[in-house]
C-alpha cells in the first residue's frame, strides 16, 4: 500500500477512538442520570471510580505491552493488541447500556451502581489495550517531520468524522425516555466500531524494520515499570504536555456531555436537534484545517501552535453560555470547531517531538509507558466532567422531573464558561513549562538517527 494509503488508514484509528469516545461521553451519564433514574450523586462516583481506575491501567498496559507481545516476530508489538483489543473493547461498549430494565434506581441504586462500575471498568480496560499501542506506534512508524506533519492532518479530517459520528449517529437510534432504545444504540455504534477496525489493519500493521529494532531492544533488560515512569516524569516537556491534555480533555468531556442536557432542557428540543449542533463543528473543525496548516508554517513550532490552539478553544467557548436558541447553538459550535481542529492537528506532532526527546535522553524506545502516562493524565477528565456535573447540578437542584431556571443555567455553565476556563488554564501552564523549541528538536531527529532505536 502507497505510504498515503497507510497514513489514512492508520488515521482510522483516530476515527475509531473518537467515535468511541464521543458516544461514551456525551449519553453514558445522561442514560444512568436521567433514564435509569441512578442518583446524580451515585453516577458522578461511578464515574469517578471509572476515572481512576482508567488512569491507572493505562501505564500499566502501557508497560506490559512493551514488554511482552503476542507474536510479536511475525506481527510486532502492537499489531495484536490493536486489533483484538479494539474488537473486545467494542463488545463491551454495549454491555454499559444493558443493565436490566427490572432494577429500579431509585428505590435500590447499589445493583444499578455496581453495574455502571463494571461495565464501564471492563470498557475502558479493553480501550486502554489498544488505544495505548495504537498511540506508540505513530512516533515509531513515522520518523520525519513531513511524515508526521501529513499523518497528522490526514488524521485530524478522519478523525473529526470520528469525533462527529460520535455525536451525530447516536441521537439517530436512541430517543429521550425510551431507555430500550439506547441499547440498540449501543449495538449500532459497537457494529460501526467493529467494521472500522478492518480500514485501521493496514496503517498498524509493523514493518521488518520495525519488527527488527524492537527484537533488539527486547533482547536488552527492561527497566522496571516505576524507574521508567520515575524517569519519563523527570522531564518538564512531559509534564507539560500532559498537563495541557488534562486540562484540554477535561473541557472537551464537559462540552460533549452538555450537549444533550443542552438540547433536552435548555432548548427543549428533541434529541435529533443534537445532530445539526454536531454537525456545525464538523464544518469548522474540517474548514480551520487548510488555515492552521498555513500559520503553522509561519510559526515552525508544534508546541508554540498547541498553545495559540488553546486559547483560540476557550476563546469560543465561553460564548456558548448564553445562547439564546438552536441556531446560534450551531454558529457557535462552528466557530468552536475552527479552535478544536487547530489543536487536534498539532497534538500528535507535538506529542511525538516530547517522545523523541525522551527517546534520546534515556537510549531507549519505551513509547508504551510514555504513551501511558499521558493516557494517566487526560483519563482524569472524566473525573472532572463527573464532579463538575455533580457540584453544578446540587448547586442548581437539577432534577429532571422539575427544571428550574436555576438548572437550566447550572447546565449552560458547563456547556460553555467552566470548558472555557479548562482551555485557557492549560494553555497558560504549558506557554510556562515547556521548553522545546525548534532547534532542540531538530538536534533530537539527528542524535536519533543515529541511534537508530
Amino acid at each position: 500500500m502507497a505510504k498515503k494509503g497507510i497514513m489514512v488508514s492508520y488515521g482510522m484509528g483516530k476515527f475509531i477512538a473518537e467515535f468511541l469516545t464521543g458516544a461514551f461521553g456525551s449519553i453514558v451519564f445522561m442514560f444512568y442520570e436521567t433514564e435509569v433514574g441512578l442518583a446524580g450523586g451515585y453516577a458522578a462516583l461511578a464515574t469517578i471510580i471509572y476515572s481512576v481506575w482508567n488512569a491507572v491501567n493505562d501505564p500499566i498496559i502501557g508497560y506490559v505491552t512493551n514488554k511482552t507481545a503476542l507474536f510479536s516476530k511475525k506481527f510486532g508489538r502492537r499489531f495484536v493488541w490493536i486489533i483484538g483489543g479494539l474488537i473486545l473493547c467494542s463488545l463491551a461498549f454495549i454491555s454499559i447500556f444493558s443493565v436490566p430494565t427490572l432494577w429500579d434506581a431509585k428505590k435500590q441504586p447499589l445493583p444499578v451502581f455496581l453495574w455502571m462500575v463494571l461495565s464501564i471498568c471492563l470498557y475502558d480496560g479493553l480501550y486502554s489495550l489498544w488505544e495505548v499501542n495504537y498511540q506508540s506506534i505513530y512516533p515509531d512508524k513515522f520518523r520525519t517531520d513531513s511524515e508526521r506533519t501529513t499523518t497528522a492532518a490526514i488524521g485530524t479530517g478522519i478523525g473529526v468524522l470520528g469525533i462527529a459520528s460520535g455525536f451525530i449517529i447516536p441521537p439517530l437510534f436512541f430517543s429521550y425516555g425510551v431507555r430500550a432504545s439506547y441499547q440498540v444504540c449501543a449495538i449500532v455504534i459497537a457494529a460501526i466500531s467493529i467494521v472500522s477496525t478492518l480500514g485501521l489493519s493496514f496503517g498498524v500493521f509493523e514493518t521488518k524494520q520495525m519488527i527488527t529494532r524492537f527484537s533488539q531492544q527486547h533482547q536488552k533488560d527492561v527497566p522496571p515499570f516505576f524507574s521508567q515512569m520515575r524517569k519519563a516524569l523527570k522531564s518538564r516537556n512531559l509534564l507539560a504536555f500532559v498537563l495541557l491534555l488534562f486540562f484540554y480533555q477535561s473541557g472537551c468531556m464537559l462540552m460533549t456531555a452538555s450537549i444533550n442536557y443542552v438540547v433536552k432542557y435548555v432548548l427543549g428540543a428533541k434529541s435529533s436537534q443534537a445532530t445539526p449542533i454536531f454537525a456545525g463543528m464538523l464544518v469548522g473543525t474540517l474548514l480551520s484545517i487548510l488555515l492552521w496548516t498555513r500559520v503553522a508554517k509561519k510559526v515552525k513550532n508544534n508546541q508554540r501552535m498547541l498553545i495559540l490552539s488553546s486559547f483560540a478553544l476557550a476563546l469560543f467557548a465561553l460564548p456558548l453560555t448564553f445562547l439564546p436558541n438552536a441556531g446560534t447553538y450551531i454558529l457557535g459550535m462552528t466557530l468552536w470547531g475552527l479552535g478544536f481542529g487547530g489543536f487536534w492537528t498539532f497534538m500528535s506532532p507535538a506529542m511525538a517531538d516530547v517522545i523523541d526527546s525522551l527517546v534520546v535522553d534515556q537510549k531507549r524506545r519505551d513509547d508504551g509507558v510514555v504513551l501511558g502516562i499521558r493516557a494517566f493524565f487526560m483519563r482524569f477528565s472524566y473525573a472532572s466532567q463527573a464532579i463538575v456535573f455533580f457540584v453544578v447540578h446540587q448547586a442548581t437542584g437539577f432534577d429532571d422531573q422539575n427544571i428550574t431556571e436555576a438548572a437550566r443555567w447550572g447546565i449552560r455553565l458547563h456547556m460553555g464558561l467552566i470548558p472555557a476556563l479548562f482551555f485557557l488554564i492549560g494553555g497558560l501552564l504549558f506557554l510556562k513549562m515547556n521548553r522545546l523549541d525548534a532547534n532542540q528538536i531538530q538536534k533530537n531527529r539527528k542524535a536519533l538517527s543515529l541511534l537508530d532505536i
